[in-house]
């Protein structure tokens, strides 16, 4: 099992973008075992949230997990990843159908929204990502 917390953060909604993941085998734990932390250009918030789960996914895709829950303070993309509420908007409707198709590789696949108390880390590497930008 992999536990990966995933963030979007956007500077103007839209705006200047960023994503942050974090993967880890146990919930207590601080050893990664792969984190992301980048710009995305031009996006809105829920654009950022959106791509934060999409790279996620496909990095544990990638190194053959088979197990994941999945963790993100945003509950509005918790909620359509399961179906609950529509995606609107067609530029996420994209991103949601890759998303639907990367879930399916998952034996085990689990999603929950946490309060952002509980998403520190990947809150941390998305805002990273902009401190780390050359100027």
């Amino acid at each position: 099992m992999i536990y990966l917390h995933c963030d979007g953060a956007s500077k103007g909604n839209p705006g200047p973008a960023s994503i942050g993941v974090s993967a880890t085998r146990n919930l207590s734990d601080t050893d990664e075992v792969f984190s992301i932390s980048r710009e995305i250009g031009k996006k809105t918030n829920n654009e950022a949230e959106w791509i934060s789960l999409l790279e996620g996914l496909s990095e544990a895709v990638s190194r053959n997990e088979m197990k994941i829950h999945i963790y993100m303070d945003s509950e509005l993309v918790v909620k359509q990843v399961k179906g609950v509420y529509k995606t609107k908007k067609a530029e996420l409707r994209e991103i949601k159908k890759k998303v639907d198709q990367l879930i399916k590789f998952f034996e085990e696949f689990r999603i929950s929204h946490v309060l952002r108390e509980k998403n520190k880390r990947a809150d941390e590497l998305a805002n990273l990502a902009f401190s780390n930008k050359p100027k």
